[in-house]
């Protein structure tokens, strides 16, 4: 008898996780529509264009230029994100949504299903917010535990659009991990872009990139998959959320007298660098399995770099599609390196796994690695090719992001900011180790390689293992 269940428990265990991982796989090809379409030409501008740009290299100047730039609104506030949890920065990010809702600006917000269940379902702090009648709350494939095909569709994108004025772009989620300087347990360092329309007076012009990522939202904002967060305004009337409410209207009251420099008249012209071209890449927006875009064309376009290729992402993880095409960007330009998280230094226990297991092929590609040891967790997601072009967003190198979610990556032709940047991934170079070979490193002596605890260690062999089958979830 107990041999019959352990074999129906084990049967059940195998067909679930077959209903879980079936729908993304086999991996997609890349099409001859979508070959025949692309055209690298599309990266490039030549001469100056509508958009400046600014980088947020920093929590705080994440948090503080989200506040400054919700603060212009006039009309309209659009906001997508993957992750929005309870705490300081969300109630500080709510605190402005709220009261420019309070004075007719029409918000959208857009989350994650699986985060918008875990972190908000039965939440009074989102209630407050998603019962505003100005205010609408959209989650992106809510979890479904009777259609478990269903669960792994999941939308990683992360942006905040103010008006026509400008918008915010990157790999940032939302709270205090990502943003601020709370006191939090941890946190990890990260990366985006503020990007100035600077013809946002101008109704009729549509040449800001600022157009395509509305454009993006509202095609992903108006899928059958997008379903409506606790709207009833009859929430406003539960005793907790009333609370909420004023707590948020308290908060703003708070941000405005200690933040003063956030609410004061801003010429983002003079806090910006211009740019020639910007243009967004992003994958299919269905919840199933994805023709891998964002990876196709950014290797497309690093294969045209004259010098230099630097990738950097918290993640690595590739199959064979993906090893060949890095190891062809690798023949084509005479030097391409990859900064990734230490499995020390992470925070993805699964991720680190399959990277050990994987490494050599990693490294068969003729990209020289390096590890980042720099003490906090490193969550940034961008590409520096030659002395122009910047890539920044929300696209991890790991087959998750290739196959599985949305994401989102914009390509600037800029040589400004393409110095900045390369100012920024060379400082956290500067805290990372040269791989050699799969167990060799160069070691600069600044660096301090974290200890890590055995049950560690036997968890990254334990899922190295048992996840190779689902290596596409990773």
């Amino acid at each position: 008898m107990k041999r019959k269940i352990t074999v129906v428990l084990i049967t059940c265990v195998i067909l679930i996780i077959a209903a879980i991982v079936g729908p993304f796989l086999p991996y997609r090809k890349v099409s001859a529509e979508t070959k025949d379409k692309f055209s690298t030409d599309i990266f490039y501008g030549d001469k100056e264009g509508t958009d400046r740009v600014q980088l947020l290299e920093s929590n705080r100047s994440a948090l503080d230029e989200r506040i400054r730039l919700l603060h212009q609104a006039k009309n309209r506030i659009i906001m997508s994100t993957f992750d929005m949890r309870p705490g300081e920065s969300t109630e500080d990010v709510l605190a402005m949504l709220l009261h420019k809702a309070d004075h007719g600006v029409k918000v959208q917000v857009l989350v994650d299903g699986i985060s918008g269940l875990i972190r908000m379902k039965g939440n009074a702090l989102f209630y407050a917010a998603s019962s505003h009648p100005n205010v609408e709350i959209k989650i992106y494939n809510e979890l479904d535990l009777l259609r478990l095909w269903k669960s792994q569709g999941r939308m990683h994108d992360k942006y905040i659009i103010v008006d026509d004025l400008g918008y915010i772009l990157g790999g940032r989620n939302t709270f205090d991990y990502f943003l601020g300087e709370y006191s939090t347990n941890s946190r990890s360092r990260d990366r985006e872009v503020l990007v100035y329309n600077t013809k946002w007076d101008e109704k009729k012009d549509n040449t800001s990139s600022l157009k395509q990522v509305e454009k993006y939202f509202n095609n992903i904002w108006n899928l059958d998959v997008c379903t409506y967060f606790h709207d009833e305004q009859t929430l406003r009337e539960r005793k907790e959320v009333r609370s909420q409410i004023r707590m948020l209207e308290q908060r703003y009251e708070k941000i405005k007298e200690e933040n003063p420099d956030l609410f004061k008249e801003i010429d983002y012209a003079k806090q910006t660098v211009p740019t020639n071209r910007i243009q967004l890449l992003s994958n299919p927006t269905g919840i199933y399995g994805k023709e891998p875009l964002v990876f196709y064309e950014l290797t497309e376009l690093m294969k045209q770099a004259q010098n230099q290729v630097i990738i950097h992402t918290p993640y690595a993880v590739c199959n064979g599609y993906m090893d060949s095409t890095l190891k062809e960007v690798c023949r084509k330009v005479p030097e391409v390196h990859m900064l990734v998280n230490s499995v020390e230094n992470g925070d993805n226990v699964v991720a680190s796994s399959d990277y050990l297991k994987f490494k050599s092929k990693i490294l068969d590609t003729g990209i020289q690695l390096l590890e980042y040891d720099g003490g906090e967790s490193y969550h940034g997601k961008s590409i520096l090719i030659d002395d122009n072009i910047s890539v920044i967003g929300s696209y991890n190198l790991d087959l998750r992001s290739t196959y599985v979610d949305t994401e989102l990556m914009l390509v600037i032709d800029s040589c400004p900011l393409n110095q900045e940047l390369r100012g920024a991934m060379e400082t956290l170079e500067t805290d990372s180790r040269i791989v050699v070979n799969r167990n060799t490193y160069i070691t600069p002596e600044n660096v301090q390689v974290a200890e890590v605890p055995v049950w560690k260690k036997m968890l990254w062999g334990f899922f190295g293992i048992i996840l190779h089958p689902f290596r596409v979830m990773i």
